[in-house]
């Protein structure tokens, strides 16, 4: 395939906020849990510019923001509480689980039906090593096989949920074409090319530009960048190449300068300085909804 040419639609940049991240503690890490600071921290990013915002979904009892929740009325009320705040926002789920039961995703997702859905598009063993040669966490193999997409995939297409498609690596991009092959998917695809894991895609500005020769034509994309103030150069050429842009507090705690961002609200502030120097516009709410094909708010 050759690479995917920036369109007319690629001049306005979309923008989404990966509000907190699956297991950062709140107790070391100013990430938002409860459905008010999950609004909050929203609220900073839209006003930033962000139209999109990517949700995890933590537990609420004391002691236990640190871990994810599959309950659907604790999804619905964070993502009502966002959906107050930040009027004609488009909510993006998450969806990451380890092994076959997907029952609390799916039933997330038909509870509060989002406009977007994460969907890991394939495996990766998910490891990270510390300098003394001690795993940072027991080595595991985040598993995604085609059974698992296709289920994903049927709940999103029930609820009329875009999947966003999750590839951690080079082969994992270009198994999307093969659920489009295969009739997994309808076109236009959207990607999200995960860079930064340290056993997955390296966060590098030229492996972001030569990813697009692997995407489907007509696709549209973005980067989730993970680090710390060396992934600005990654974004910086994303906004260049057109793409969708994602940051957040899930992503990385750090300016471009080498700073911690006080929230969310910071990290969005960075990333439309990266779409403005690249000669960009940032859409709208209403924009975003147009460009992605989604339904007026």
């Amino acid at each position: 395939m050759s690479a995917a040419a920036p369109d007319a639609t690629s001049h306005k940049a979309i923008l989404t906020c990966a509000l907190t991240g699956v297991l950062t503690d709140p107790r070391q890490h100013p990430v938002p849990v409860t459905p008010a600071q999950m609004a909050a921290e929203a609220k900073a990013a839209f006003s930033a510019g962000a139209t999109i915002m990517h949700v995890h979904v933590r537990q609420q009892e004391d002691g236990r923001g640190h871990l994810p929740s599959w309950d659907p009325e604790v999804a619905a009320l964070v993502v009502d509480a966002i959906r107050g705040a930040c009027p004609g926002v488009v909510i993006n789920l998450s969806t990451g689980v380890v092994g076959a039961d997907i029952s609390g995703p799916a039933a997330c997702i038909r509870r509060v039906r989002p406009e977007i859905a994460a969907c890991n598009a394939g495996s990766l063993n998910y490891l990270k090593i510390k300098e003394d040669g001690r795993w940072a966490w027991p080595p595991m193999v985040f598993d995604n096989p085609v059974s698992k997409v296709q289920a994903y995939l049927d709940v999103m297409r029930e609820t009329g949920t875009a999947p966003e498609l999750e590839c951690f690596d080079v082969g994992i991009v270009r198994s999307v074409g093969m659920y489009l092959k295969a009739g997994m998917l309808t076109a236009p695809v959207e990607y999200n090319f995960v860079m930064g894991v340290a056993s997955g895609m390296p966060a590098d500005a030229d492996l972001l530009a030569l990813l697009l020769r692997f995407t489907e034509p007509g696709s549209r994309w973005q980067a989730t960048v993970i680090g710390r103030q060396d992934i600005w150069a990654v974004h910086q050429r994303a906004a260049e190449l057109g793409g969708m842009m994602r940051t957040g507090l899930e992503d990385t705690f750090y300016l471009p300068s080498g700073e911690r961002a006080r929230g969310n609200g910071d990290l969005i502030d960075a990333l439309a300085a990266c779409v403005r120097r690249a000669g960009r516009d940032i859409a709208s709410p209403a924009e975003t909804r147009a460009l992605l094909g989604l339904p007026p708010a």
